[in-house]
């Protein structure tokens, strides 16, 4: 009985021995689906370099090709594929104030849709500069949240500020994604 043991034991340790070899011979691979706050920041200036495209593309193209762009954006930076986004553009009213798909979405940034006959188009208003001023990242694993104000200037040189929060997750195929979009002007009190 202790000779079985001791054999089992010997066999035991020297297949540890074995793997620790195979493990020694090149860095062992690890896969995070953690957000880093640089994708949190790259994703935000995507997402403000996107709109000012629309906008150039309805200039130099017309509507097609601006809400061609718009579709685009919407399908590689939104969460739609993964199920309903919480929208809530800055410029919205009763009874259409969320857009939890993406035709919602779609109709507020280049409008044309006559499901939401109070969107003009807010991607095509000549937006030239986005700023992003994030109050605060909270990142937790796969998903990340942020707080801050995004400040559009117009052709004119016109600046308008608004309160946004963002969340983004990474998808399986390591994408971040836009699953929740707030956006309101500041209160000016009353």
């Amino acid at each position: 009985m202790i000779l079985k043991q001791l054999a089992r034991t010997t066999v035991l340790l020297g297949s540890i021995a074995l793997a620790g070899n195979a493990l020694a011979k090149g860095p062992t691979p690890v896969y995070s689906a953690n957000i880093t706050e640089s994708e949190v920041l790259a994703a935000q200036k995507g997402w403000g370099d996107a709109l000012i495209q629309i906008g150039n593309d309805y200039t130099s193209g017309g509507y097609v090709k601006a809400k061609a762009t718009a579709t685009s954006v919407l399908e590689a930076a939104y969460g739609y594929n993964m199920g309903p986004v919480l929208f809530k553009p800055t410029l919205t009213v009763a009874p259409q104030t969320f857009r939890v798909t993406k035709e919602g979405a779609l109709a507020y940034f280049v409008g044309g849709d006559s499901n939401y006959p109070k969107d003009t188009g807010f991607a095509l208003k000549g937006w030239k500069k986005v700023e992003i001023e994030n109050a605060a990242i909270h990142i937790n694993g796969d998903v990340a949240s942020t707080l801050g104000h995004v400040i559009f200037t117009d052709k004119d040189g016109k600046k308008t500020t608004v309160d946004k929060t963002w969340a983004f997750k990474k998808d399986d195929m390591g994408k971040i994604r836009i699953v929740v979009h707030h956006s309101s002007l500041p209160f000016s009190g009353s």
